[in-house]
């Protein structure tokens, strides 16, 4: 079972795709907006920020497809979303990404503010990653991957990620999972099975050990 209640073996592989790159959306445009060092939307330019980290992209692309066994099909997802071509990042999708915790104030020009638009960066990065690694390990499940395998391609998208978001350590990121995601999945009453408990189990323990938390 996901961390939202749904059973693993209710995934399909485009489902599984989109779980996974629908949050690598959010650390793009989060990672682009960090890397300004302004905090100020007129400065960003996802264009500048994808070309001079593409090959980081690929790299993270091609882990993420290696450690969620995902076909062509279910890679050109990434592409077919939209997040990895040039667009404007906007306050309102910071304000998604970040789950909407600072609200929506009565002067919406105060969303571009620097200091908000930072703190959205700071909730939504955590918020994102953590998405980000429970859909990759659930992908591994699913597809049967080995834990210990599995788990070396999840550490590696983690980190990689974390690099490009500009945010959270990847240790940091293991901790949010544990109690955002993990514990739901391992509770006894979820509608995970037996092997499906022991799987997600392993990789905690491998990740732990990886990133010595």
């Amino acid at each position: 079972m996901t961390g939202d209640g749904r059973p693993v073996e209710e995934f399909t592989a485009e489902l599984l795709a989109r779980e996974v790159f629908g949050p690598l959306g959010g650390v793009v445009e989060i990672g682009a907006v960090n890397a300004t060092g302004t905090w100020r939307l007129a400065d960003v330019s996802l264009g500048d920020f994808l070309h001079g980290r593409r090959a980081e992209v690929d790299v993270l692309l091609a882990r993420l497809r290696s450690a969620c066994a995902f076909d062509s099909t279910a890679m050109s997802i990434a592409w077919d979303l939209g997040w990895l071509r040039p667009h404007d990042v906007t306050a309102a999708s910071l304000l998604l990404w970040s789950g909407g915790l600072t609200g929506v104030p009565d002067d919406p020009a105060e969303l571009e503010s620097p200091a908000v638009v930072r703190h959205m960066c700071q909730v939504g990065a955590d918020l994102q990653l953590t998405r980000l690694l429970h859909a990759s390990v659930t992908a591994a499940v699913t597809a049967g991957t080995e834990a210990k395998r599995g788990a070396r391609a999840r550490a590696a998208v983690l980190t990689a990620a974390c690099a490009l978001s500009g945010g959270p350590r990847p240790s940091d990121v293991l901790r949010l999972w544990r109690v955002a995601h993990l514990v739901h999945v391992l509770r006894p009453g979820s509608d995970a099975s037996d092997a499906g408990r022991s799987a997600f189990r392993a990789y905690e323990h491998v990740l732990t050990a990886t990133f010595g938390d």
